[in-house]
């Protein structure tokens, strides 16, 4: 090192020190023109991706991550400076390097909550769904807010601050704000359940067996869901009653189920074997049945009035309209070969006995004679 500095001073005539100095700050220069490079062709490539983190997180990076190599490179260079002078500066000197990292680091979680905000709001509106701008701007305040405290509070401890006694008031404090806030938590978290679970989405039919609840999802908020029930009414539903009832969702059926009992006469009793063979055969070779699923077509039971013959079998469509004209036809046919076979559909009847007893001859006339006495 003697040497080398022997030799720019008398070469090129500046001090070894000044040349560290020198190269920190070309080499520094270099990595940041390189990093530049490297976040416009990552900005390219994540600019053609659906999801609306990476934009952000590429857009909101580039600023606070180049202040981090300038500063980083200027740390660099307060250690060459410090052999050049007596008095030791050093330790606050890396001290306001931890804090001006921090402010970084901070600088882009701000600027990264915001901006996922923003692109979640467009690309809703982009694909024509509604949008709840005021619970969005609440959970994004809540996010800088609690980057801020923590930001804040990192800060004083790299500055020696004691903050243990801070940290058990907040404790305590958010213990409170718990207790008050329970509800609105529950809600929360309901509806962070719904968003990874997705159990149902807007535009799908659920129903719950627990609660009154019927209807199609119109919107899902981090505190409540809105169901129109089918009289158009709309129902809203605290998304923590989610996390303890049952939800069927009708729309993700893969088949409609068609399941009738039919009955005929007990006159056409010799007609049933041939009907129900029919009735089976018809169904098979329907088009609009999957025949690949169960397929029921039997004598069932001697009813009050009527021959029961079971129907079970399963549509291809699960379109609610659709299915009602599949299950139309089906029953129509099933009607015609019930009358092809001579044989007709049962209804209530009951059949009612009158026994008349005769009355003796003998006692007639006894009855006449005694009469004209």
């Amino acid at each position: 090192m003697n040497r080398l500095s022997e030799y720019l001073s008398q070469h090129i005539g500046i001090e070894l020190w000044v040349a560290s100095l020198i190269a920190i700050a070309l080499v520094t220069l270099v990595l940041n023109q390189v990093a530049q490079v490297m976040l416009r062709h990552a900005a390219v490539v994540t600019g053609k991706t659906s999801t609306v983190w990476d934009d952000a997180l590429i857009q909101t990076a580039s600023r606070p991550l180049l202040a981090a190599m300038w500063i980083i490179g200027a740390s660099f260079m307060v250690r060459v400076l410090q052999h050049q002078v007596e008095q030791r500066f050093i330790d606050e000197a890396l001290a306001a390097r931890d804090v001006a990292l921090i402010v970084c680091v901070t600088w882009f979680l701000l600027r990264f909550i915001g901006k996922v905000c923003r692109n979640v709001i467009a690309a809703r509106k982009a694909r024509g769904e509604e949008v709840d701008d005021t619970t969005v701007d609440a959970l994004g305040k809540l996010a800088r807010l609690l980057t801020l405290v923590v930001a804040t509070l990192t800060v004083a401890q790299t500055l020696g601050f004691q903050i243990t006694g801070l940290l058990a008031l907040g404790g305590v404090g958010g213990i409170a704000v718990g207790f008050a806030a329970k509800d609105i938590l529950a809600n929360f978290f309901g509806g962070l359940t719904i968003y990874l679970d997705r159990p149902f989405s807007v535009g799908e039919w659920i129903r719950s067996p627990d609660k009154s609840i019927e209807g199609t999802v119109e919107y899902i908020s981090w505190r409540h869901t809105r169901i129109r029930a089918f009289n158009k009414n709309p129902i809203y539903v605290p998304n923590s009653v989610f996390t303890s009832i049952v939800v069927e969702n009708p729309s993700r059926m893969s088949h409609r189920r068609i399941k009738e009992t039919i009955g005929v006469r007990y006159d056409d009793f010799s007609a049933v074997a041939p009907i129900v063979a029919d009735v089976k055969a018809m169904l098979r070779a329907h088009s609009d049945i999957d025949s690949t699923q169960t397929l029921i077509v039997n004598f069932n039971q001697f009813g009050a009035s009527s021959l029961d013959l079971m129907i079970y079998t399963f549509t291809k469509t699960t379109v609610w309209v659709e299915y009602h004209q599949v299950k139309q036809d089906v029953l129509l046919q099933i009607g015609q070969i019930i009358a092809r076979h001579g044989a007709e559909i049962a209804f209530p009847t009951q059949t009612l006995h009158v026994q008349t007893n005769s009355v003796p001859q003998a006692a007639v006339a006894d009855e006449a004679a005694s009469t004209k006495s």
